[in-house]
């Protein structure tokens, strides 16, 4: 959690206080790491604070034209860093794949990752230069400056956040956008700090957007390995790929959907973190069974 950072020297802060001043405080960190050493830790960890940092400022900054020109900045850069990241996850995805390369159509796709994630490395340092960068820092900090944290209530702000239930079919598409707004309604929660049921509710979200995550990775391998190899008929590698995206999305739809529709009920944010465990404890059993089938 978030509060493990704080400091005494900011003991006179509310705790959504402290929470928004870490928020910051840990993205303008990795804003001077991404400056000086593109690692894939940095670059992952640059990505997933830009959505921390964007989930505040789209909730609680007010409406000003530094505040348009800061999202957009933040939104530019987060995405080069996200090409980077998805690049260094398929190449994973790809080399832990046990399967027969009869074909050689791993190696090959392996070997096109490998210049792509060179070529959108080098994009990303040049689109991160030293004028951008200070920009970035200038714009957040007048919008760290214009938010006001008293008063909030980051579980309200939260349940209020999450992607509606049953609005709309789940496909590829809404899935990942629904994927998406349960981050959002993640980051929001995290402003409560250290207490159950913001753990509690922050704890079942990640737990389901992880298999989400790791069923868009695969859909992003499985889509380059179709584009350049053909259809499963064509190729063996898409045809095991097509497999795993699809017991993934069954997996991940049913975790999401279940976290969301739990969450969303006001009576389960009264329960203990062990009843959050228990439930999601259930749902994994479920997704392992749909994964296999």
């Amino acid at each position: 959690m978030l509060a493990n950072e704080s400091s005494s020297n900011h003991s006179h802060l509310s705790v959504s206080q402290n929470q928004g001043r870490l928020v910051f405080a840990r993205m303008n960190r990795y804003i001077g790491r991404l400056s000086k050493h593109l690692t894939a830790e940095n670059v992952h960890h640059f990505r997933t604070n830009s959505r921390r940092v964007e989930a505040l400022i789209a909730t609680l900054a007010p409406e000003t034209r530094n505040k348009k020109k800061a999202l957009k900045l933040v939104a530019k850069l987060r995405k080069r860093a996200g090409k980077v990241r998805d690049t260094d996850v398929q190449i994973a995805l790809l080399k832990g794949l046990k399967v027969p390369d009869r074909q050689n159509h791993r190696a090959q796709l392996l070997e096109v990752l490998d210049e792509e994630h060179d070529r959108l490395t080098r994009k990303l340092s040049k689109a991160a230069d030293g004028p951008t960068l200070r920009e970035l820092r200038k714009r957040l900090r007048r919008e760290q400056e214009g938010i006001k944290f008293d008063g909030i209530d980051p579980l309200h702000l939260a349940v209020n956040a999450l992607p509606a239930v049953g609005q709309f079919p789940l496909t590829e598409k809404t899935l990942h956008d629904f994927r998406i707004g349960a981050k959002h309604a993640r980051y929001l929660a995290e402003l409560a700090g250290e207490n159950f049921v913001a753990e509690g509710f922050i704890n079942e979200l990640k737990r389901a957007q992880d298999a989400a995550g790791e069923w868009h990775d695969a859909l992003k391998l499985k889509e380059r390995a179709e584009k350049r190899f053909g259809s499963a008929s064509e190729s063996a590698l898409v045809s095991v790929l097509q497999n795993i995206s699809r017991a993934r999305f069954r997996s991940a739809s049913q975790a999401l959907m279940s976290a969301v529709a739990n969450l969303s009920k006001p009576k389960q944010l009264a329960m203990p973190p062990t009843q959050f465990d228990h439930k999601a404890a259930a749902s994994e059993k479920t997704e392992h069974r749909s994964a296999v089938a």
